[in-house]
């Protein structure tokens, strides 16, 4: 009887302290930023024609910040939202041209969080880089499966996605899919969750969807085509395939029983790109819906960075239901999530953001004031008061000058500045203290390494520095219409030693020619197809890296030329010119650099 009683207390204790385990683990997080959908393209914020009931629902059973900024544009908001720095100081302040690189030594969420005994995946748009070492597989994530650049069908990407049944890249390796894109990412996310369901795991879903090019599935195009006061129903049919995506995944944590422990956060990464028509001052005017706003994306009024941010946490003794309405920022969720999962961390590099999550369990206690500022550069050198806008709770100062009282004038009709000259002098005093932060390495560009193995390094004309501040072909159908600016790249040579460079007008999977025109293939579901590409006479090749310098002639039906170079270590500038018969000269789309 005592060998049993001792047996049994042991069982009671053993049993306990699993049961103590498993409710003293970690909570799950699962971070969902959509791309390109505004803070009014969802019927929970008072858009009339939007079918989103399950973004509705997480609303309603949400903390919502509803004065939350990011970026007004898709690289910088990702930068920011992963390193609760701001992403001019980590040095993403454009889409490309090389200017979405996360620079080297930042430090992102996944990285804390795998550190921390956390399991890390992310699924969709990473456009933060796509060389070493800045692809999400160096950045903390374990697992990725990610399509290239800032939106499928861009340079980086496979050659011919088009949104159904492409190819992607799963941890750097490519693998074809079957489906629709957004249906992928939310399914491959849900097997890495299953995967995970028994221990603590950072899944970060970001869609490229709404994004254009605006392909989606025929029957979601249906819900919204005869709709006339809708300005894209591609758009809206994209969302409402997000939606339904939604809707599954929470299907998947109840049934799993994972869903009471996990933090889902909902949110996008800027203002909308289609939702609404606006006049040449970023009014409203005609079609469409923008709950209010002046602008869209890339805008500094509210319409180009104001979004939705819902967080939903049953275990988490959050106020649900409720709303936060200080003001709140991108750069506020890394410190918040680590607080949150009570995960220690000291930054090295100081967070720009703060934790909120006094807020999120009492949102109507006090809050200090703040001053938060974004702004759009997209160019290659930081420009100050660019498009910026000061933001406190009560007041927008933009550019520097035209004042507004957000809370009397959401629309941003009436600049206050010339009866308020003390708020703008403060603010303005706010935003030089800020900038002088910001931009202290703004004029430093990220090389991308070449000869740390004997892998080939693709350089893209999307990471191009475009000559003379144009822009480079950033996506295929500028690469089959041959629109290219020249430009250089900045390579970090790692050996010395002899390297192969190849240039190309398609990238190696295309398997065409510098002369060809290449056809998209299918007509595309639910959009118009990529345009055929026109054939152009390559007659010559250049390249030049540092001073060395050659040019070697194109034979008829040439699908590459490639060089012998012999280099030093260092850091260099890599250009390259393509020149037809009429003798117009464009850089090379694709660029191959491998060491011999």
């Amino acid at each position: 009887m005592k060998i049993n009683a001792i047996i049994s207390v042991l069982l009671i204790v053993v049993f306990g302290n699993c049961l103590n385990t498993k409710e003293e683990r970690k909570p799950n997080i699962i971070l969902i930023m959509t791309d390109d959908q505004g803070y009014g393209d969802l019927a929970c914020h008072g858009n009339p024609w939007i079918k989103t009931p399950e973004m509705d629902k997480l609303y309603a059973q949400s903390v919502r910040l509803t004065d939350f900024h990011v970026g007004t544009t898709c690289a910088p908001t990702r930068a920011g939202l992963l390193t609760g720095r701001n992403c001019n100081e980590v040095g993403v302040w454009h889409t490309i041209i090389g200017r979405n690189f996360l620079r080297q030594g930042e430090v992102t969420l996944a990285d804390i969080l795998r550190k921390n005994g956390y399991s890390t995946g992310i699924f969709g748009k990473w456009h933060l880089g796509d060389n070493y070492p800045y692809l999400p597989q160096y950045r903390g994530f374990e697992e990725t499966l990610i399509h290239g650049g800032g939106g499928v069908g861009q340079t980086p990407d496979y050659w011919n996605n088009d949104y159904f049944d492409d190819t992607y890249f799963r941890n750097g390796v490519p693998e074809k899919f079957n489906g629709y894109c957004t249906d992928i990412w939310f399914d491959e996310a849900l097997k890495f969750i299953e995967s995970r369901k028994d221990e603590s795991f950072f899944c970060y879903i970001a869609p490229n969807a709404p994004h254009g090019p605006f392909h989606v599935p025929q029957k979601y195009l249906d819900m919204y085509r005869e709709n006339e006061e809708i300005p894209n129903p591609n758009f809206y049919g994209m969302i409402t395939n997000i939606d339904d995506n939604l809707g599954v995944l929470r299907k998947k944590l109840e049934a799993w029983n994972i869903s009471e422990n996990t933090i889902l956060i909902f949110m996008t990464d800027n203002g909308t790109s289609s939702g609404i028509r606006l006049d040449k001052k970023g009014f409203p005017a005609g079609k469409g819906f923008n709950a209010g706003m002046r602008g869209k994306k890339g805008s500094a009024y509210e319409g180009g960075h104001r979004v939705p941010f819902f967080i939903h946490w049953p275990k988490g003794d959050l106020a649900h239901g409720s709303d936060v309405k200080y003001i709140s920022s991108y750069t506020d969720v890394v410190p918040t999530l680590l607080d949150l999962c009570k995960v220690g961390y000291t930054p090295d590099l100081p967070f720009e953001g703060e934790s909120l999550v006094s807020l999120l369990r009492n949102p109507g206690a006090s809050w200090k004031s703040r001053t938060i500022i974004t702004d759009t550069q997209r160019r290659e050198f930081l420009e100050k008061w660019k498009d910026a806008s000061i933001m406190t709770d009560e007041y927008r100062l933009i550019r520097g000058s035209a004042l507004y009282e957000i809370k009397d004038d959401p629309g941003q009709t009436k600049d206050i500045a010339r009866e308020k000259p003390e708020i703008v002098k403060s603010l303005r005093r706010e935003y030089e203290a800020w900038w002088q932060r910001v931009s202290q390495r703004s004029d430093e560009i990220n090389p991308i390494p070449v000869g740390f193995d004997s892998t080939p390094v693709a350089l893209t004309c999307h990471d191009l520095h475009a000559d003379e501040g144009a822009f480079p072909a950033w996506n295929q159908t500028q690469v089959r219409l041959n629109k290219n600016p020249n430009g250089f790249w900045i390579i970090d040579v790692k050996e010395k030693g002899k390297y192969s460079i190849e240039l190309r007008r398609y990238p190696k999977e295309a398997g065409a020619g510098f002369n060809e025109a290449v056809p998209i293939g299918d007509d595309i579901d639910g959009g118009k197809p990529y345009p055929e590409g026109i054939p152009i006479a390559i007659s010559s090749a250049k390249l030049r890296i540092g001073e060395k310098e050659e040019t070697r002639e194109v034979k008829s039906g040439a699908i590459n030329v490639i060089f012998n170079f012999e280099l030093e270590p260092g850091k260099q500038k890599l250009k390259s010119w393509l020149t037809d018969e009429q003798g117009i000269e464009v850089g090379a789309y694709y660029v191959y650099v491998q060491k011999m």
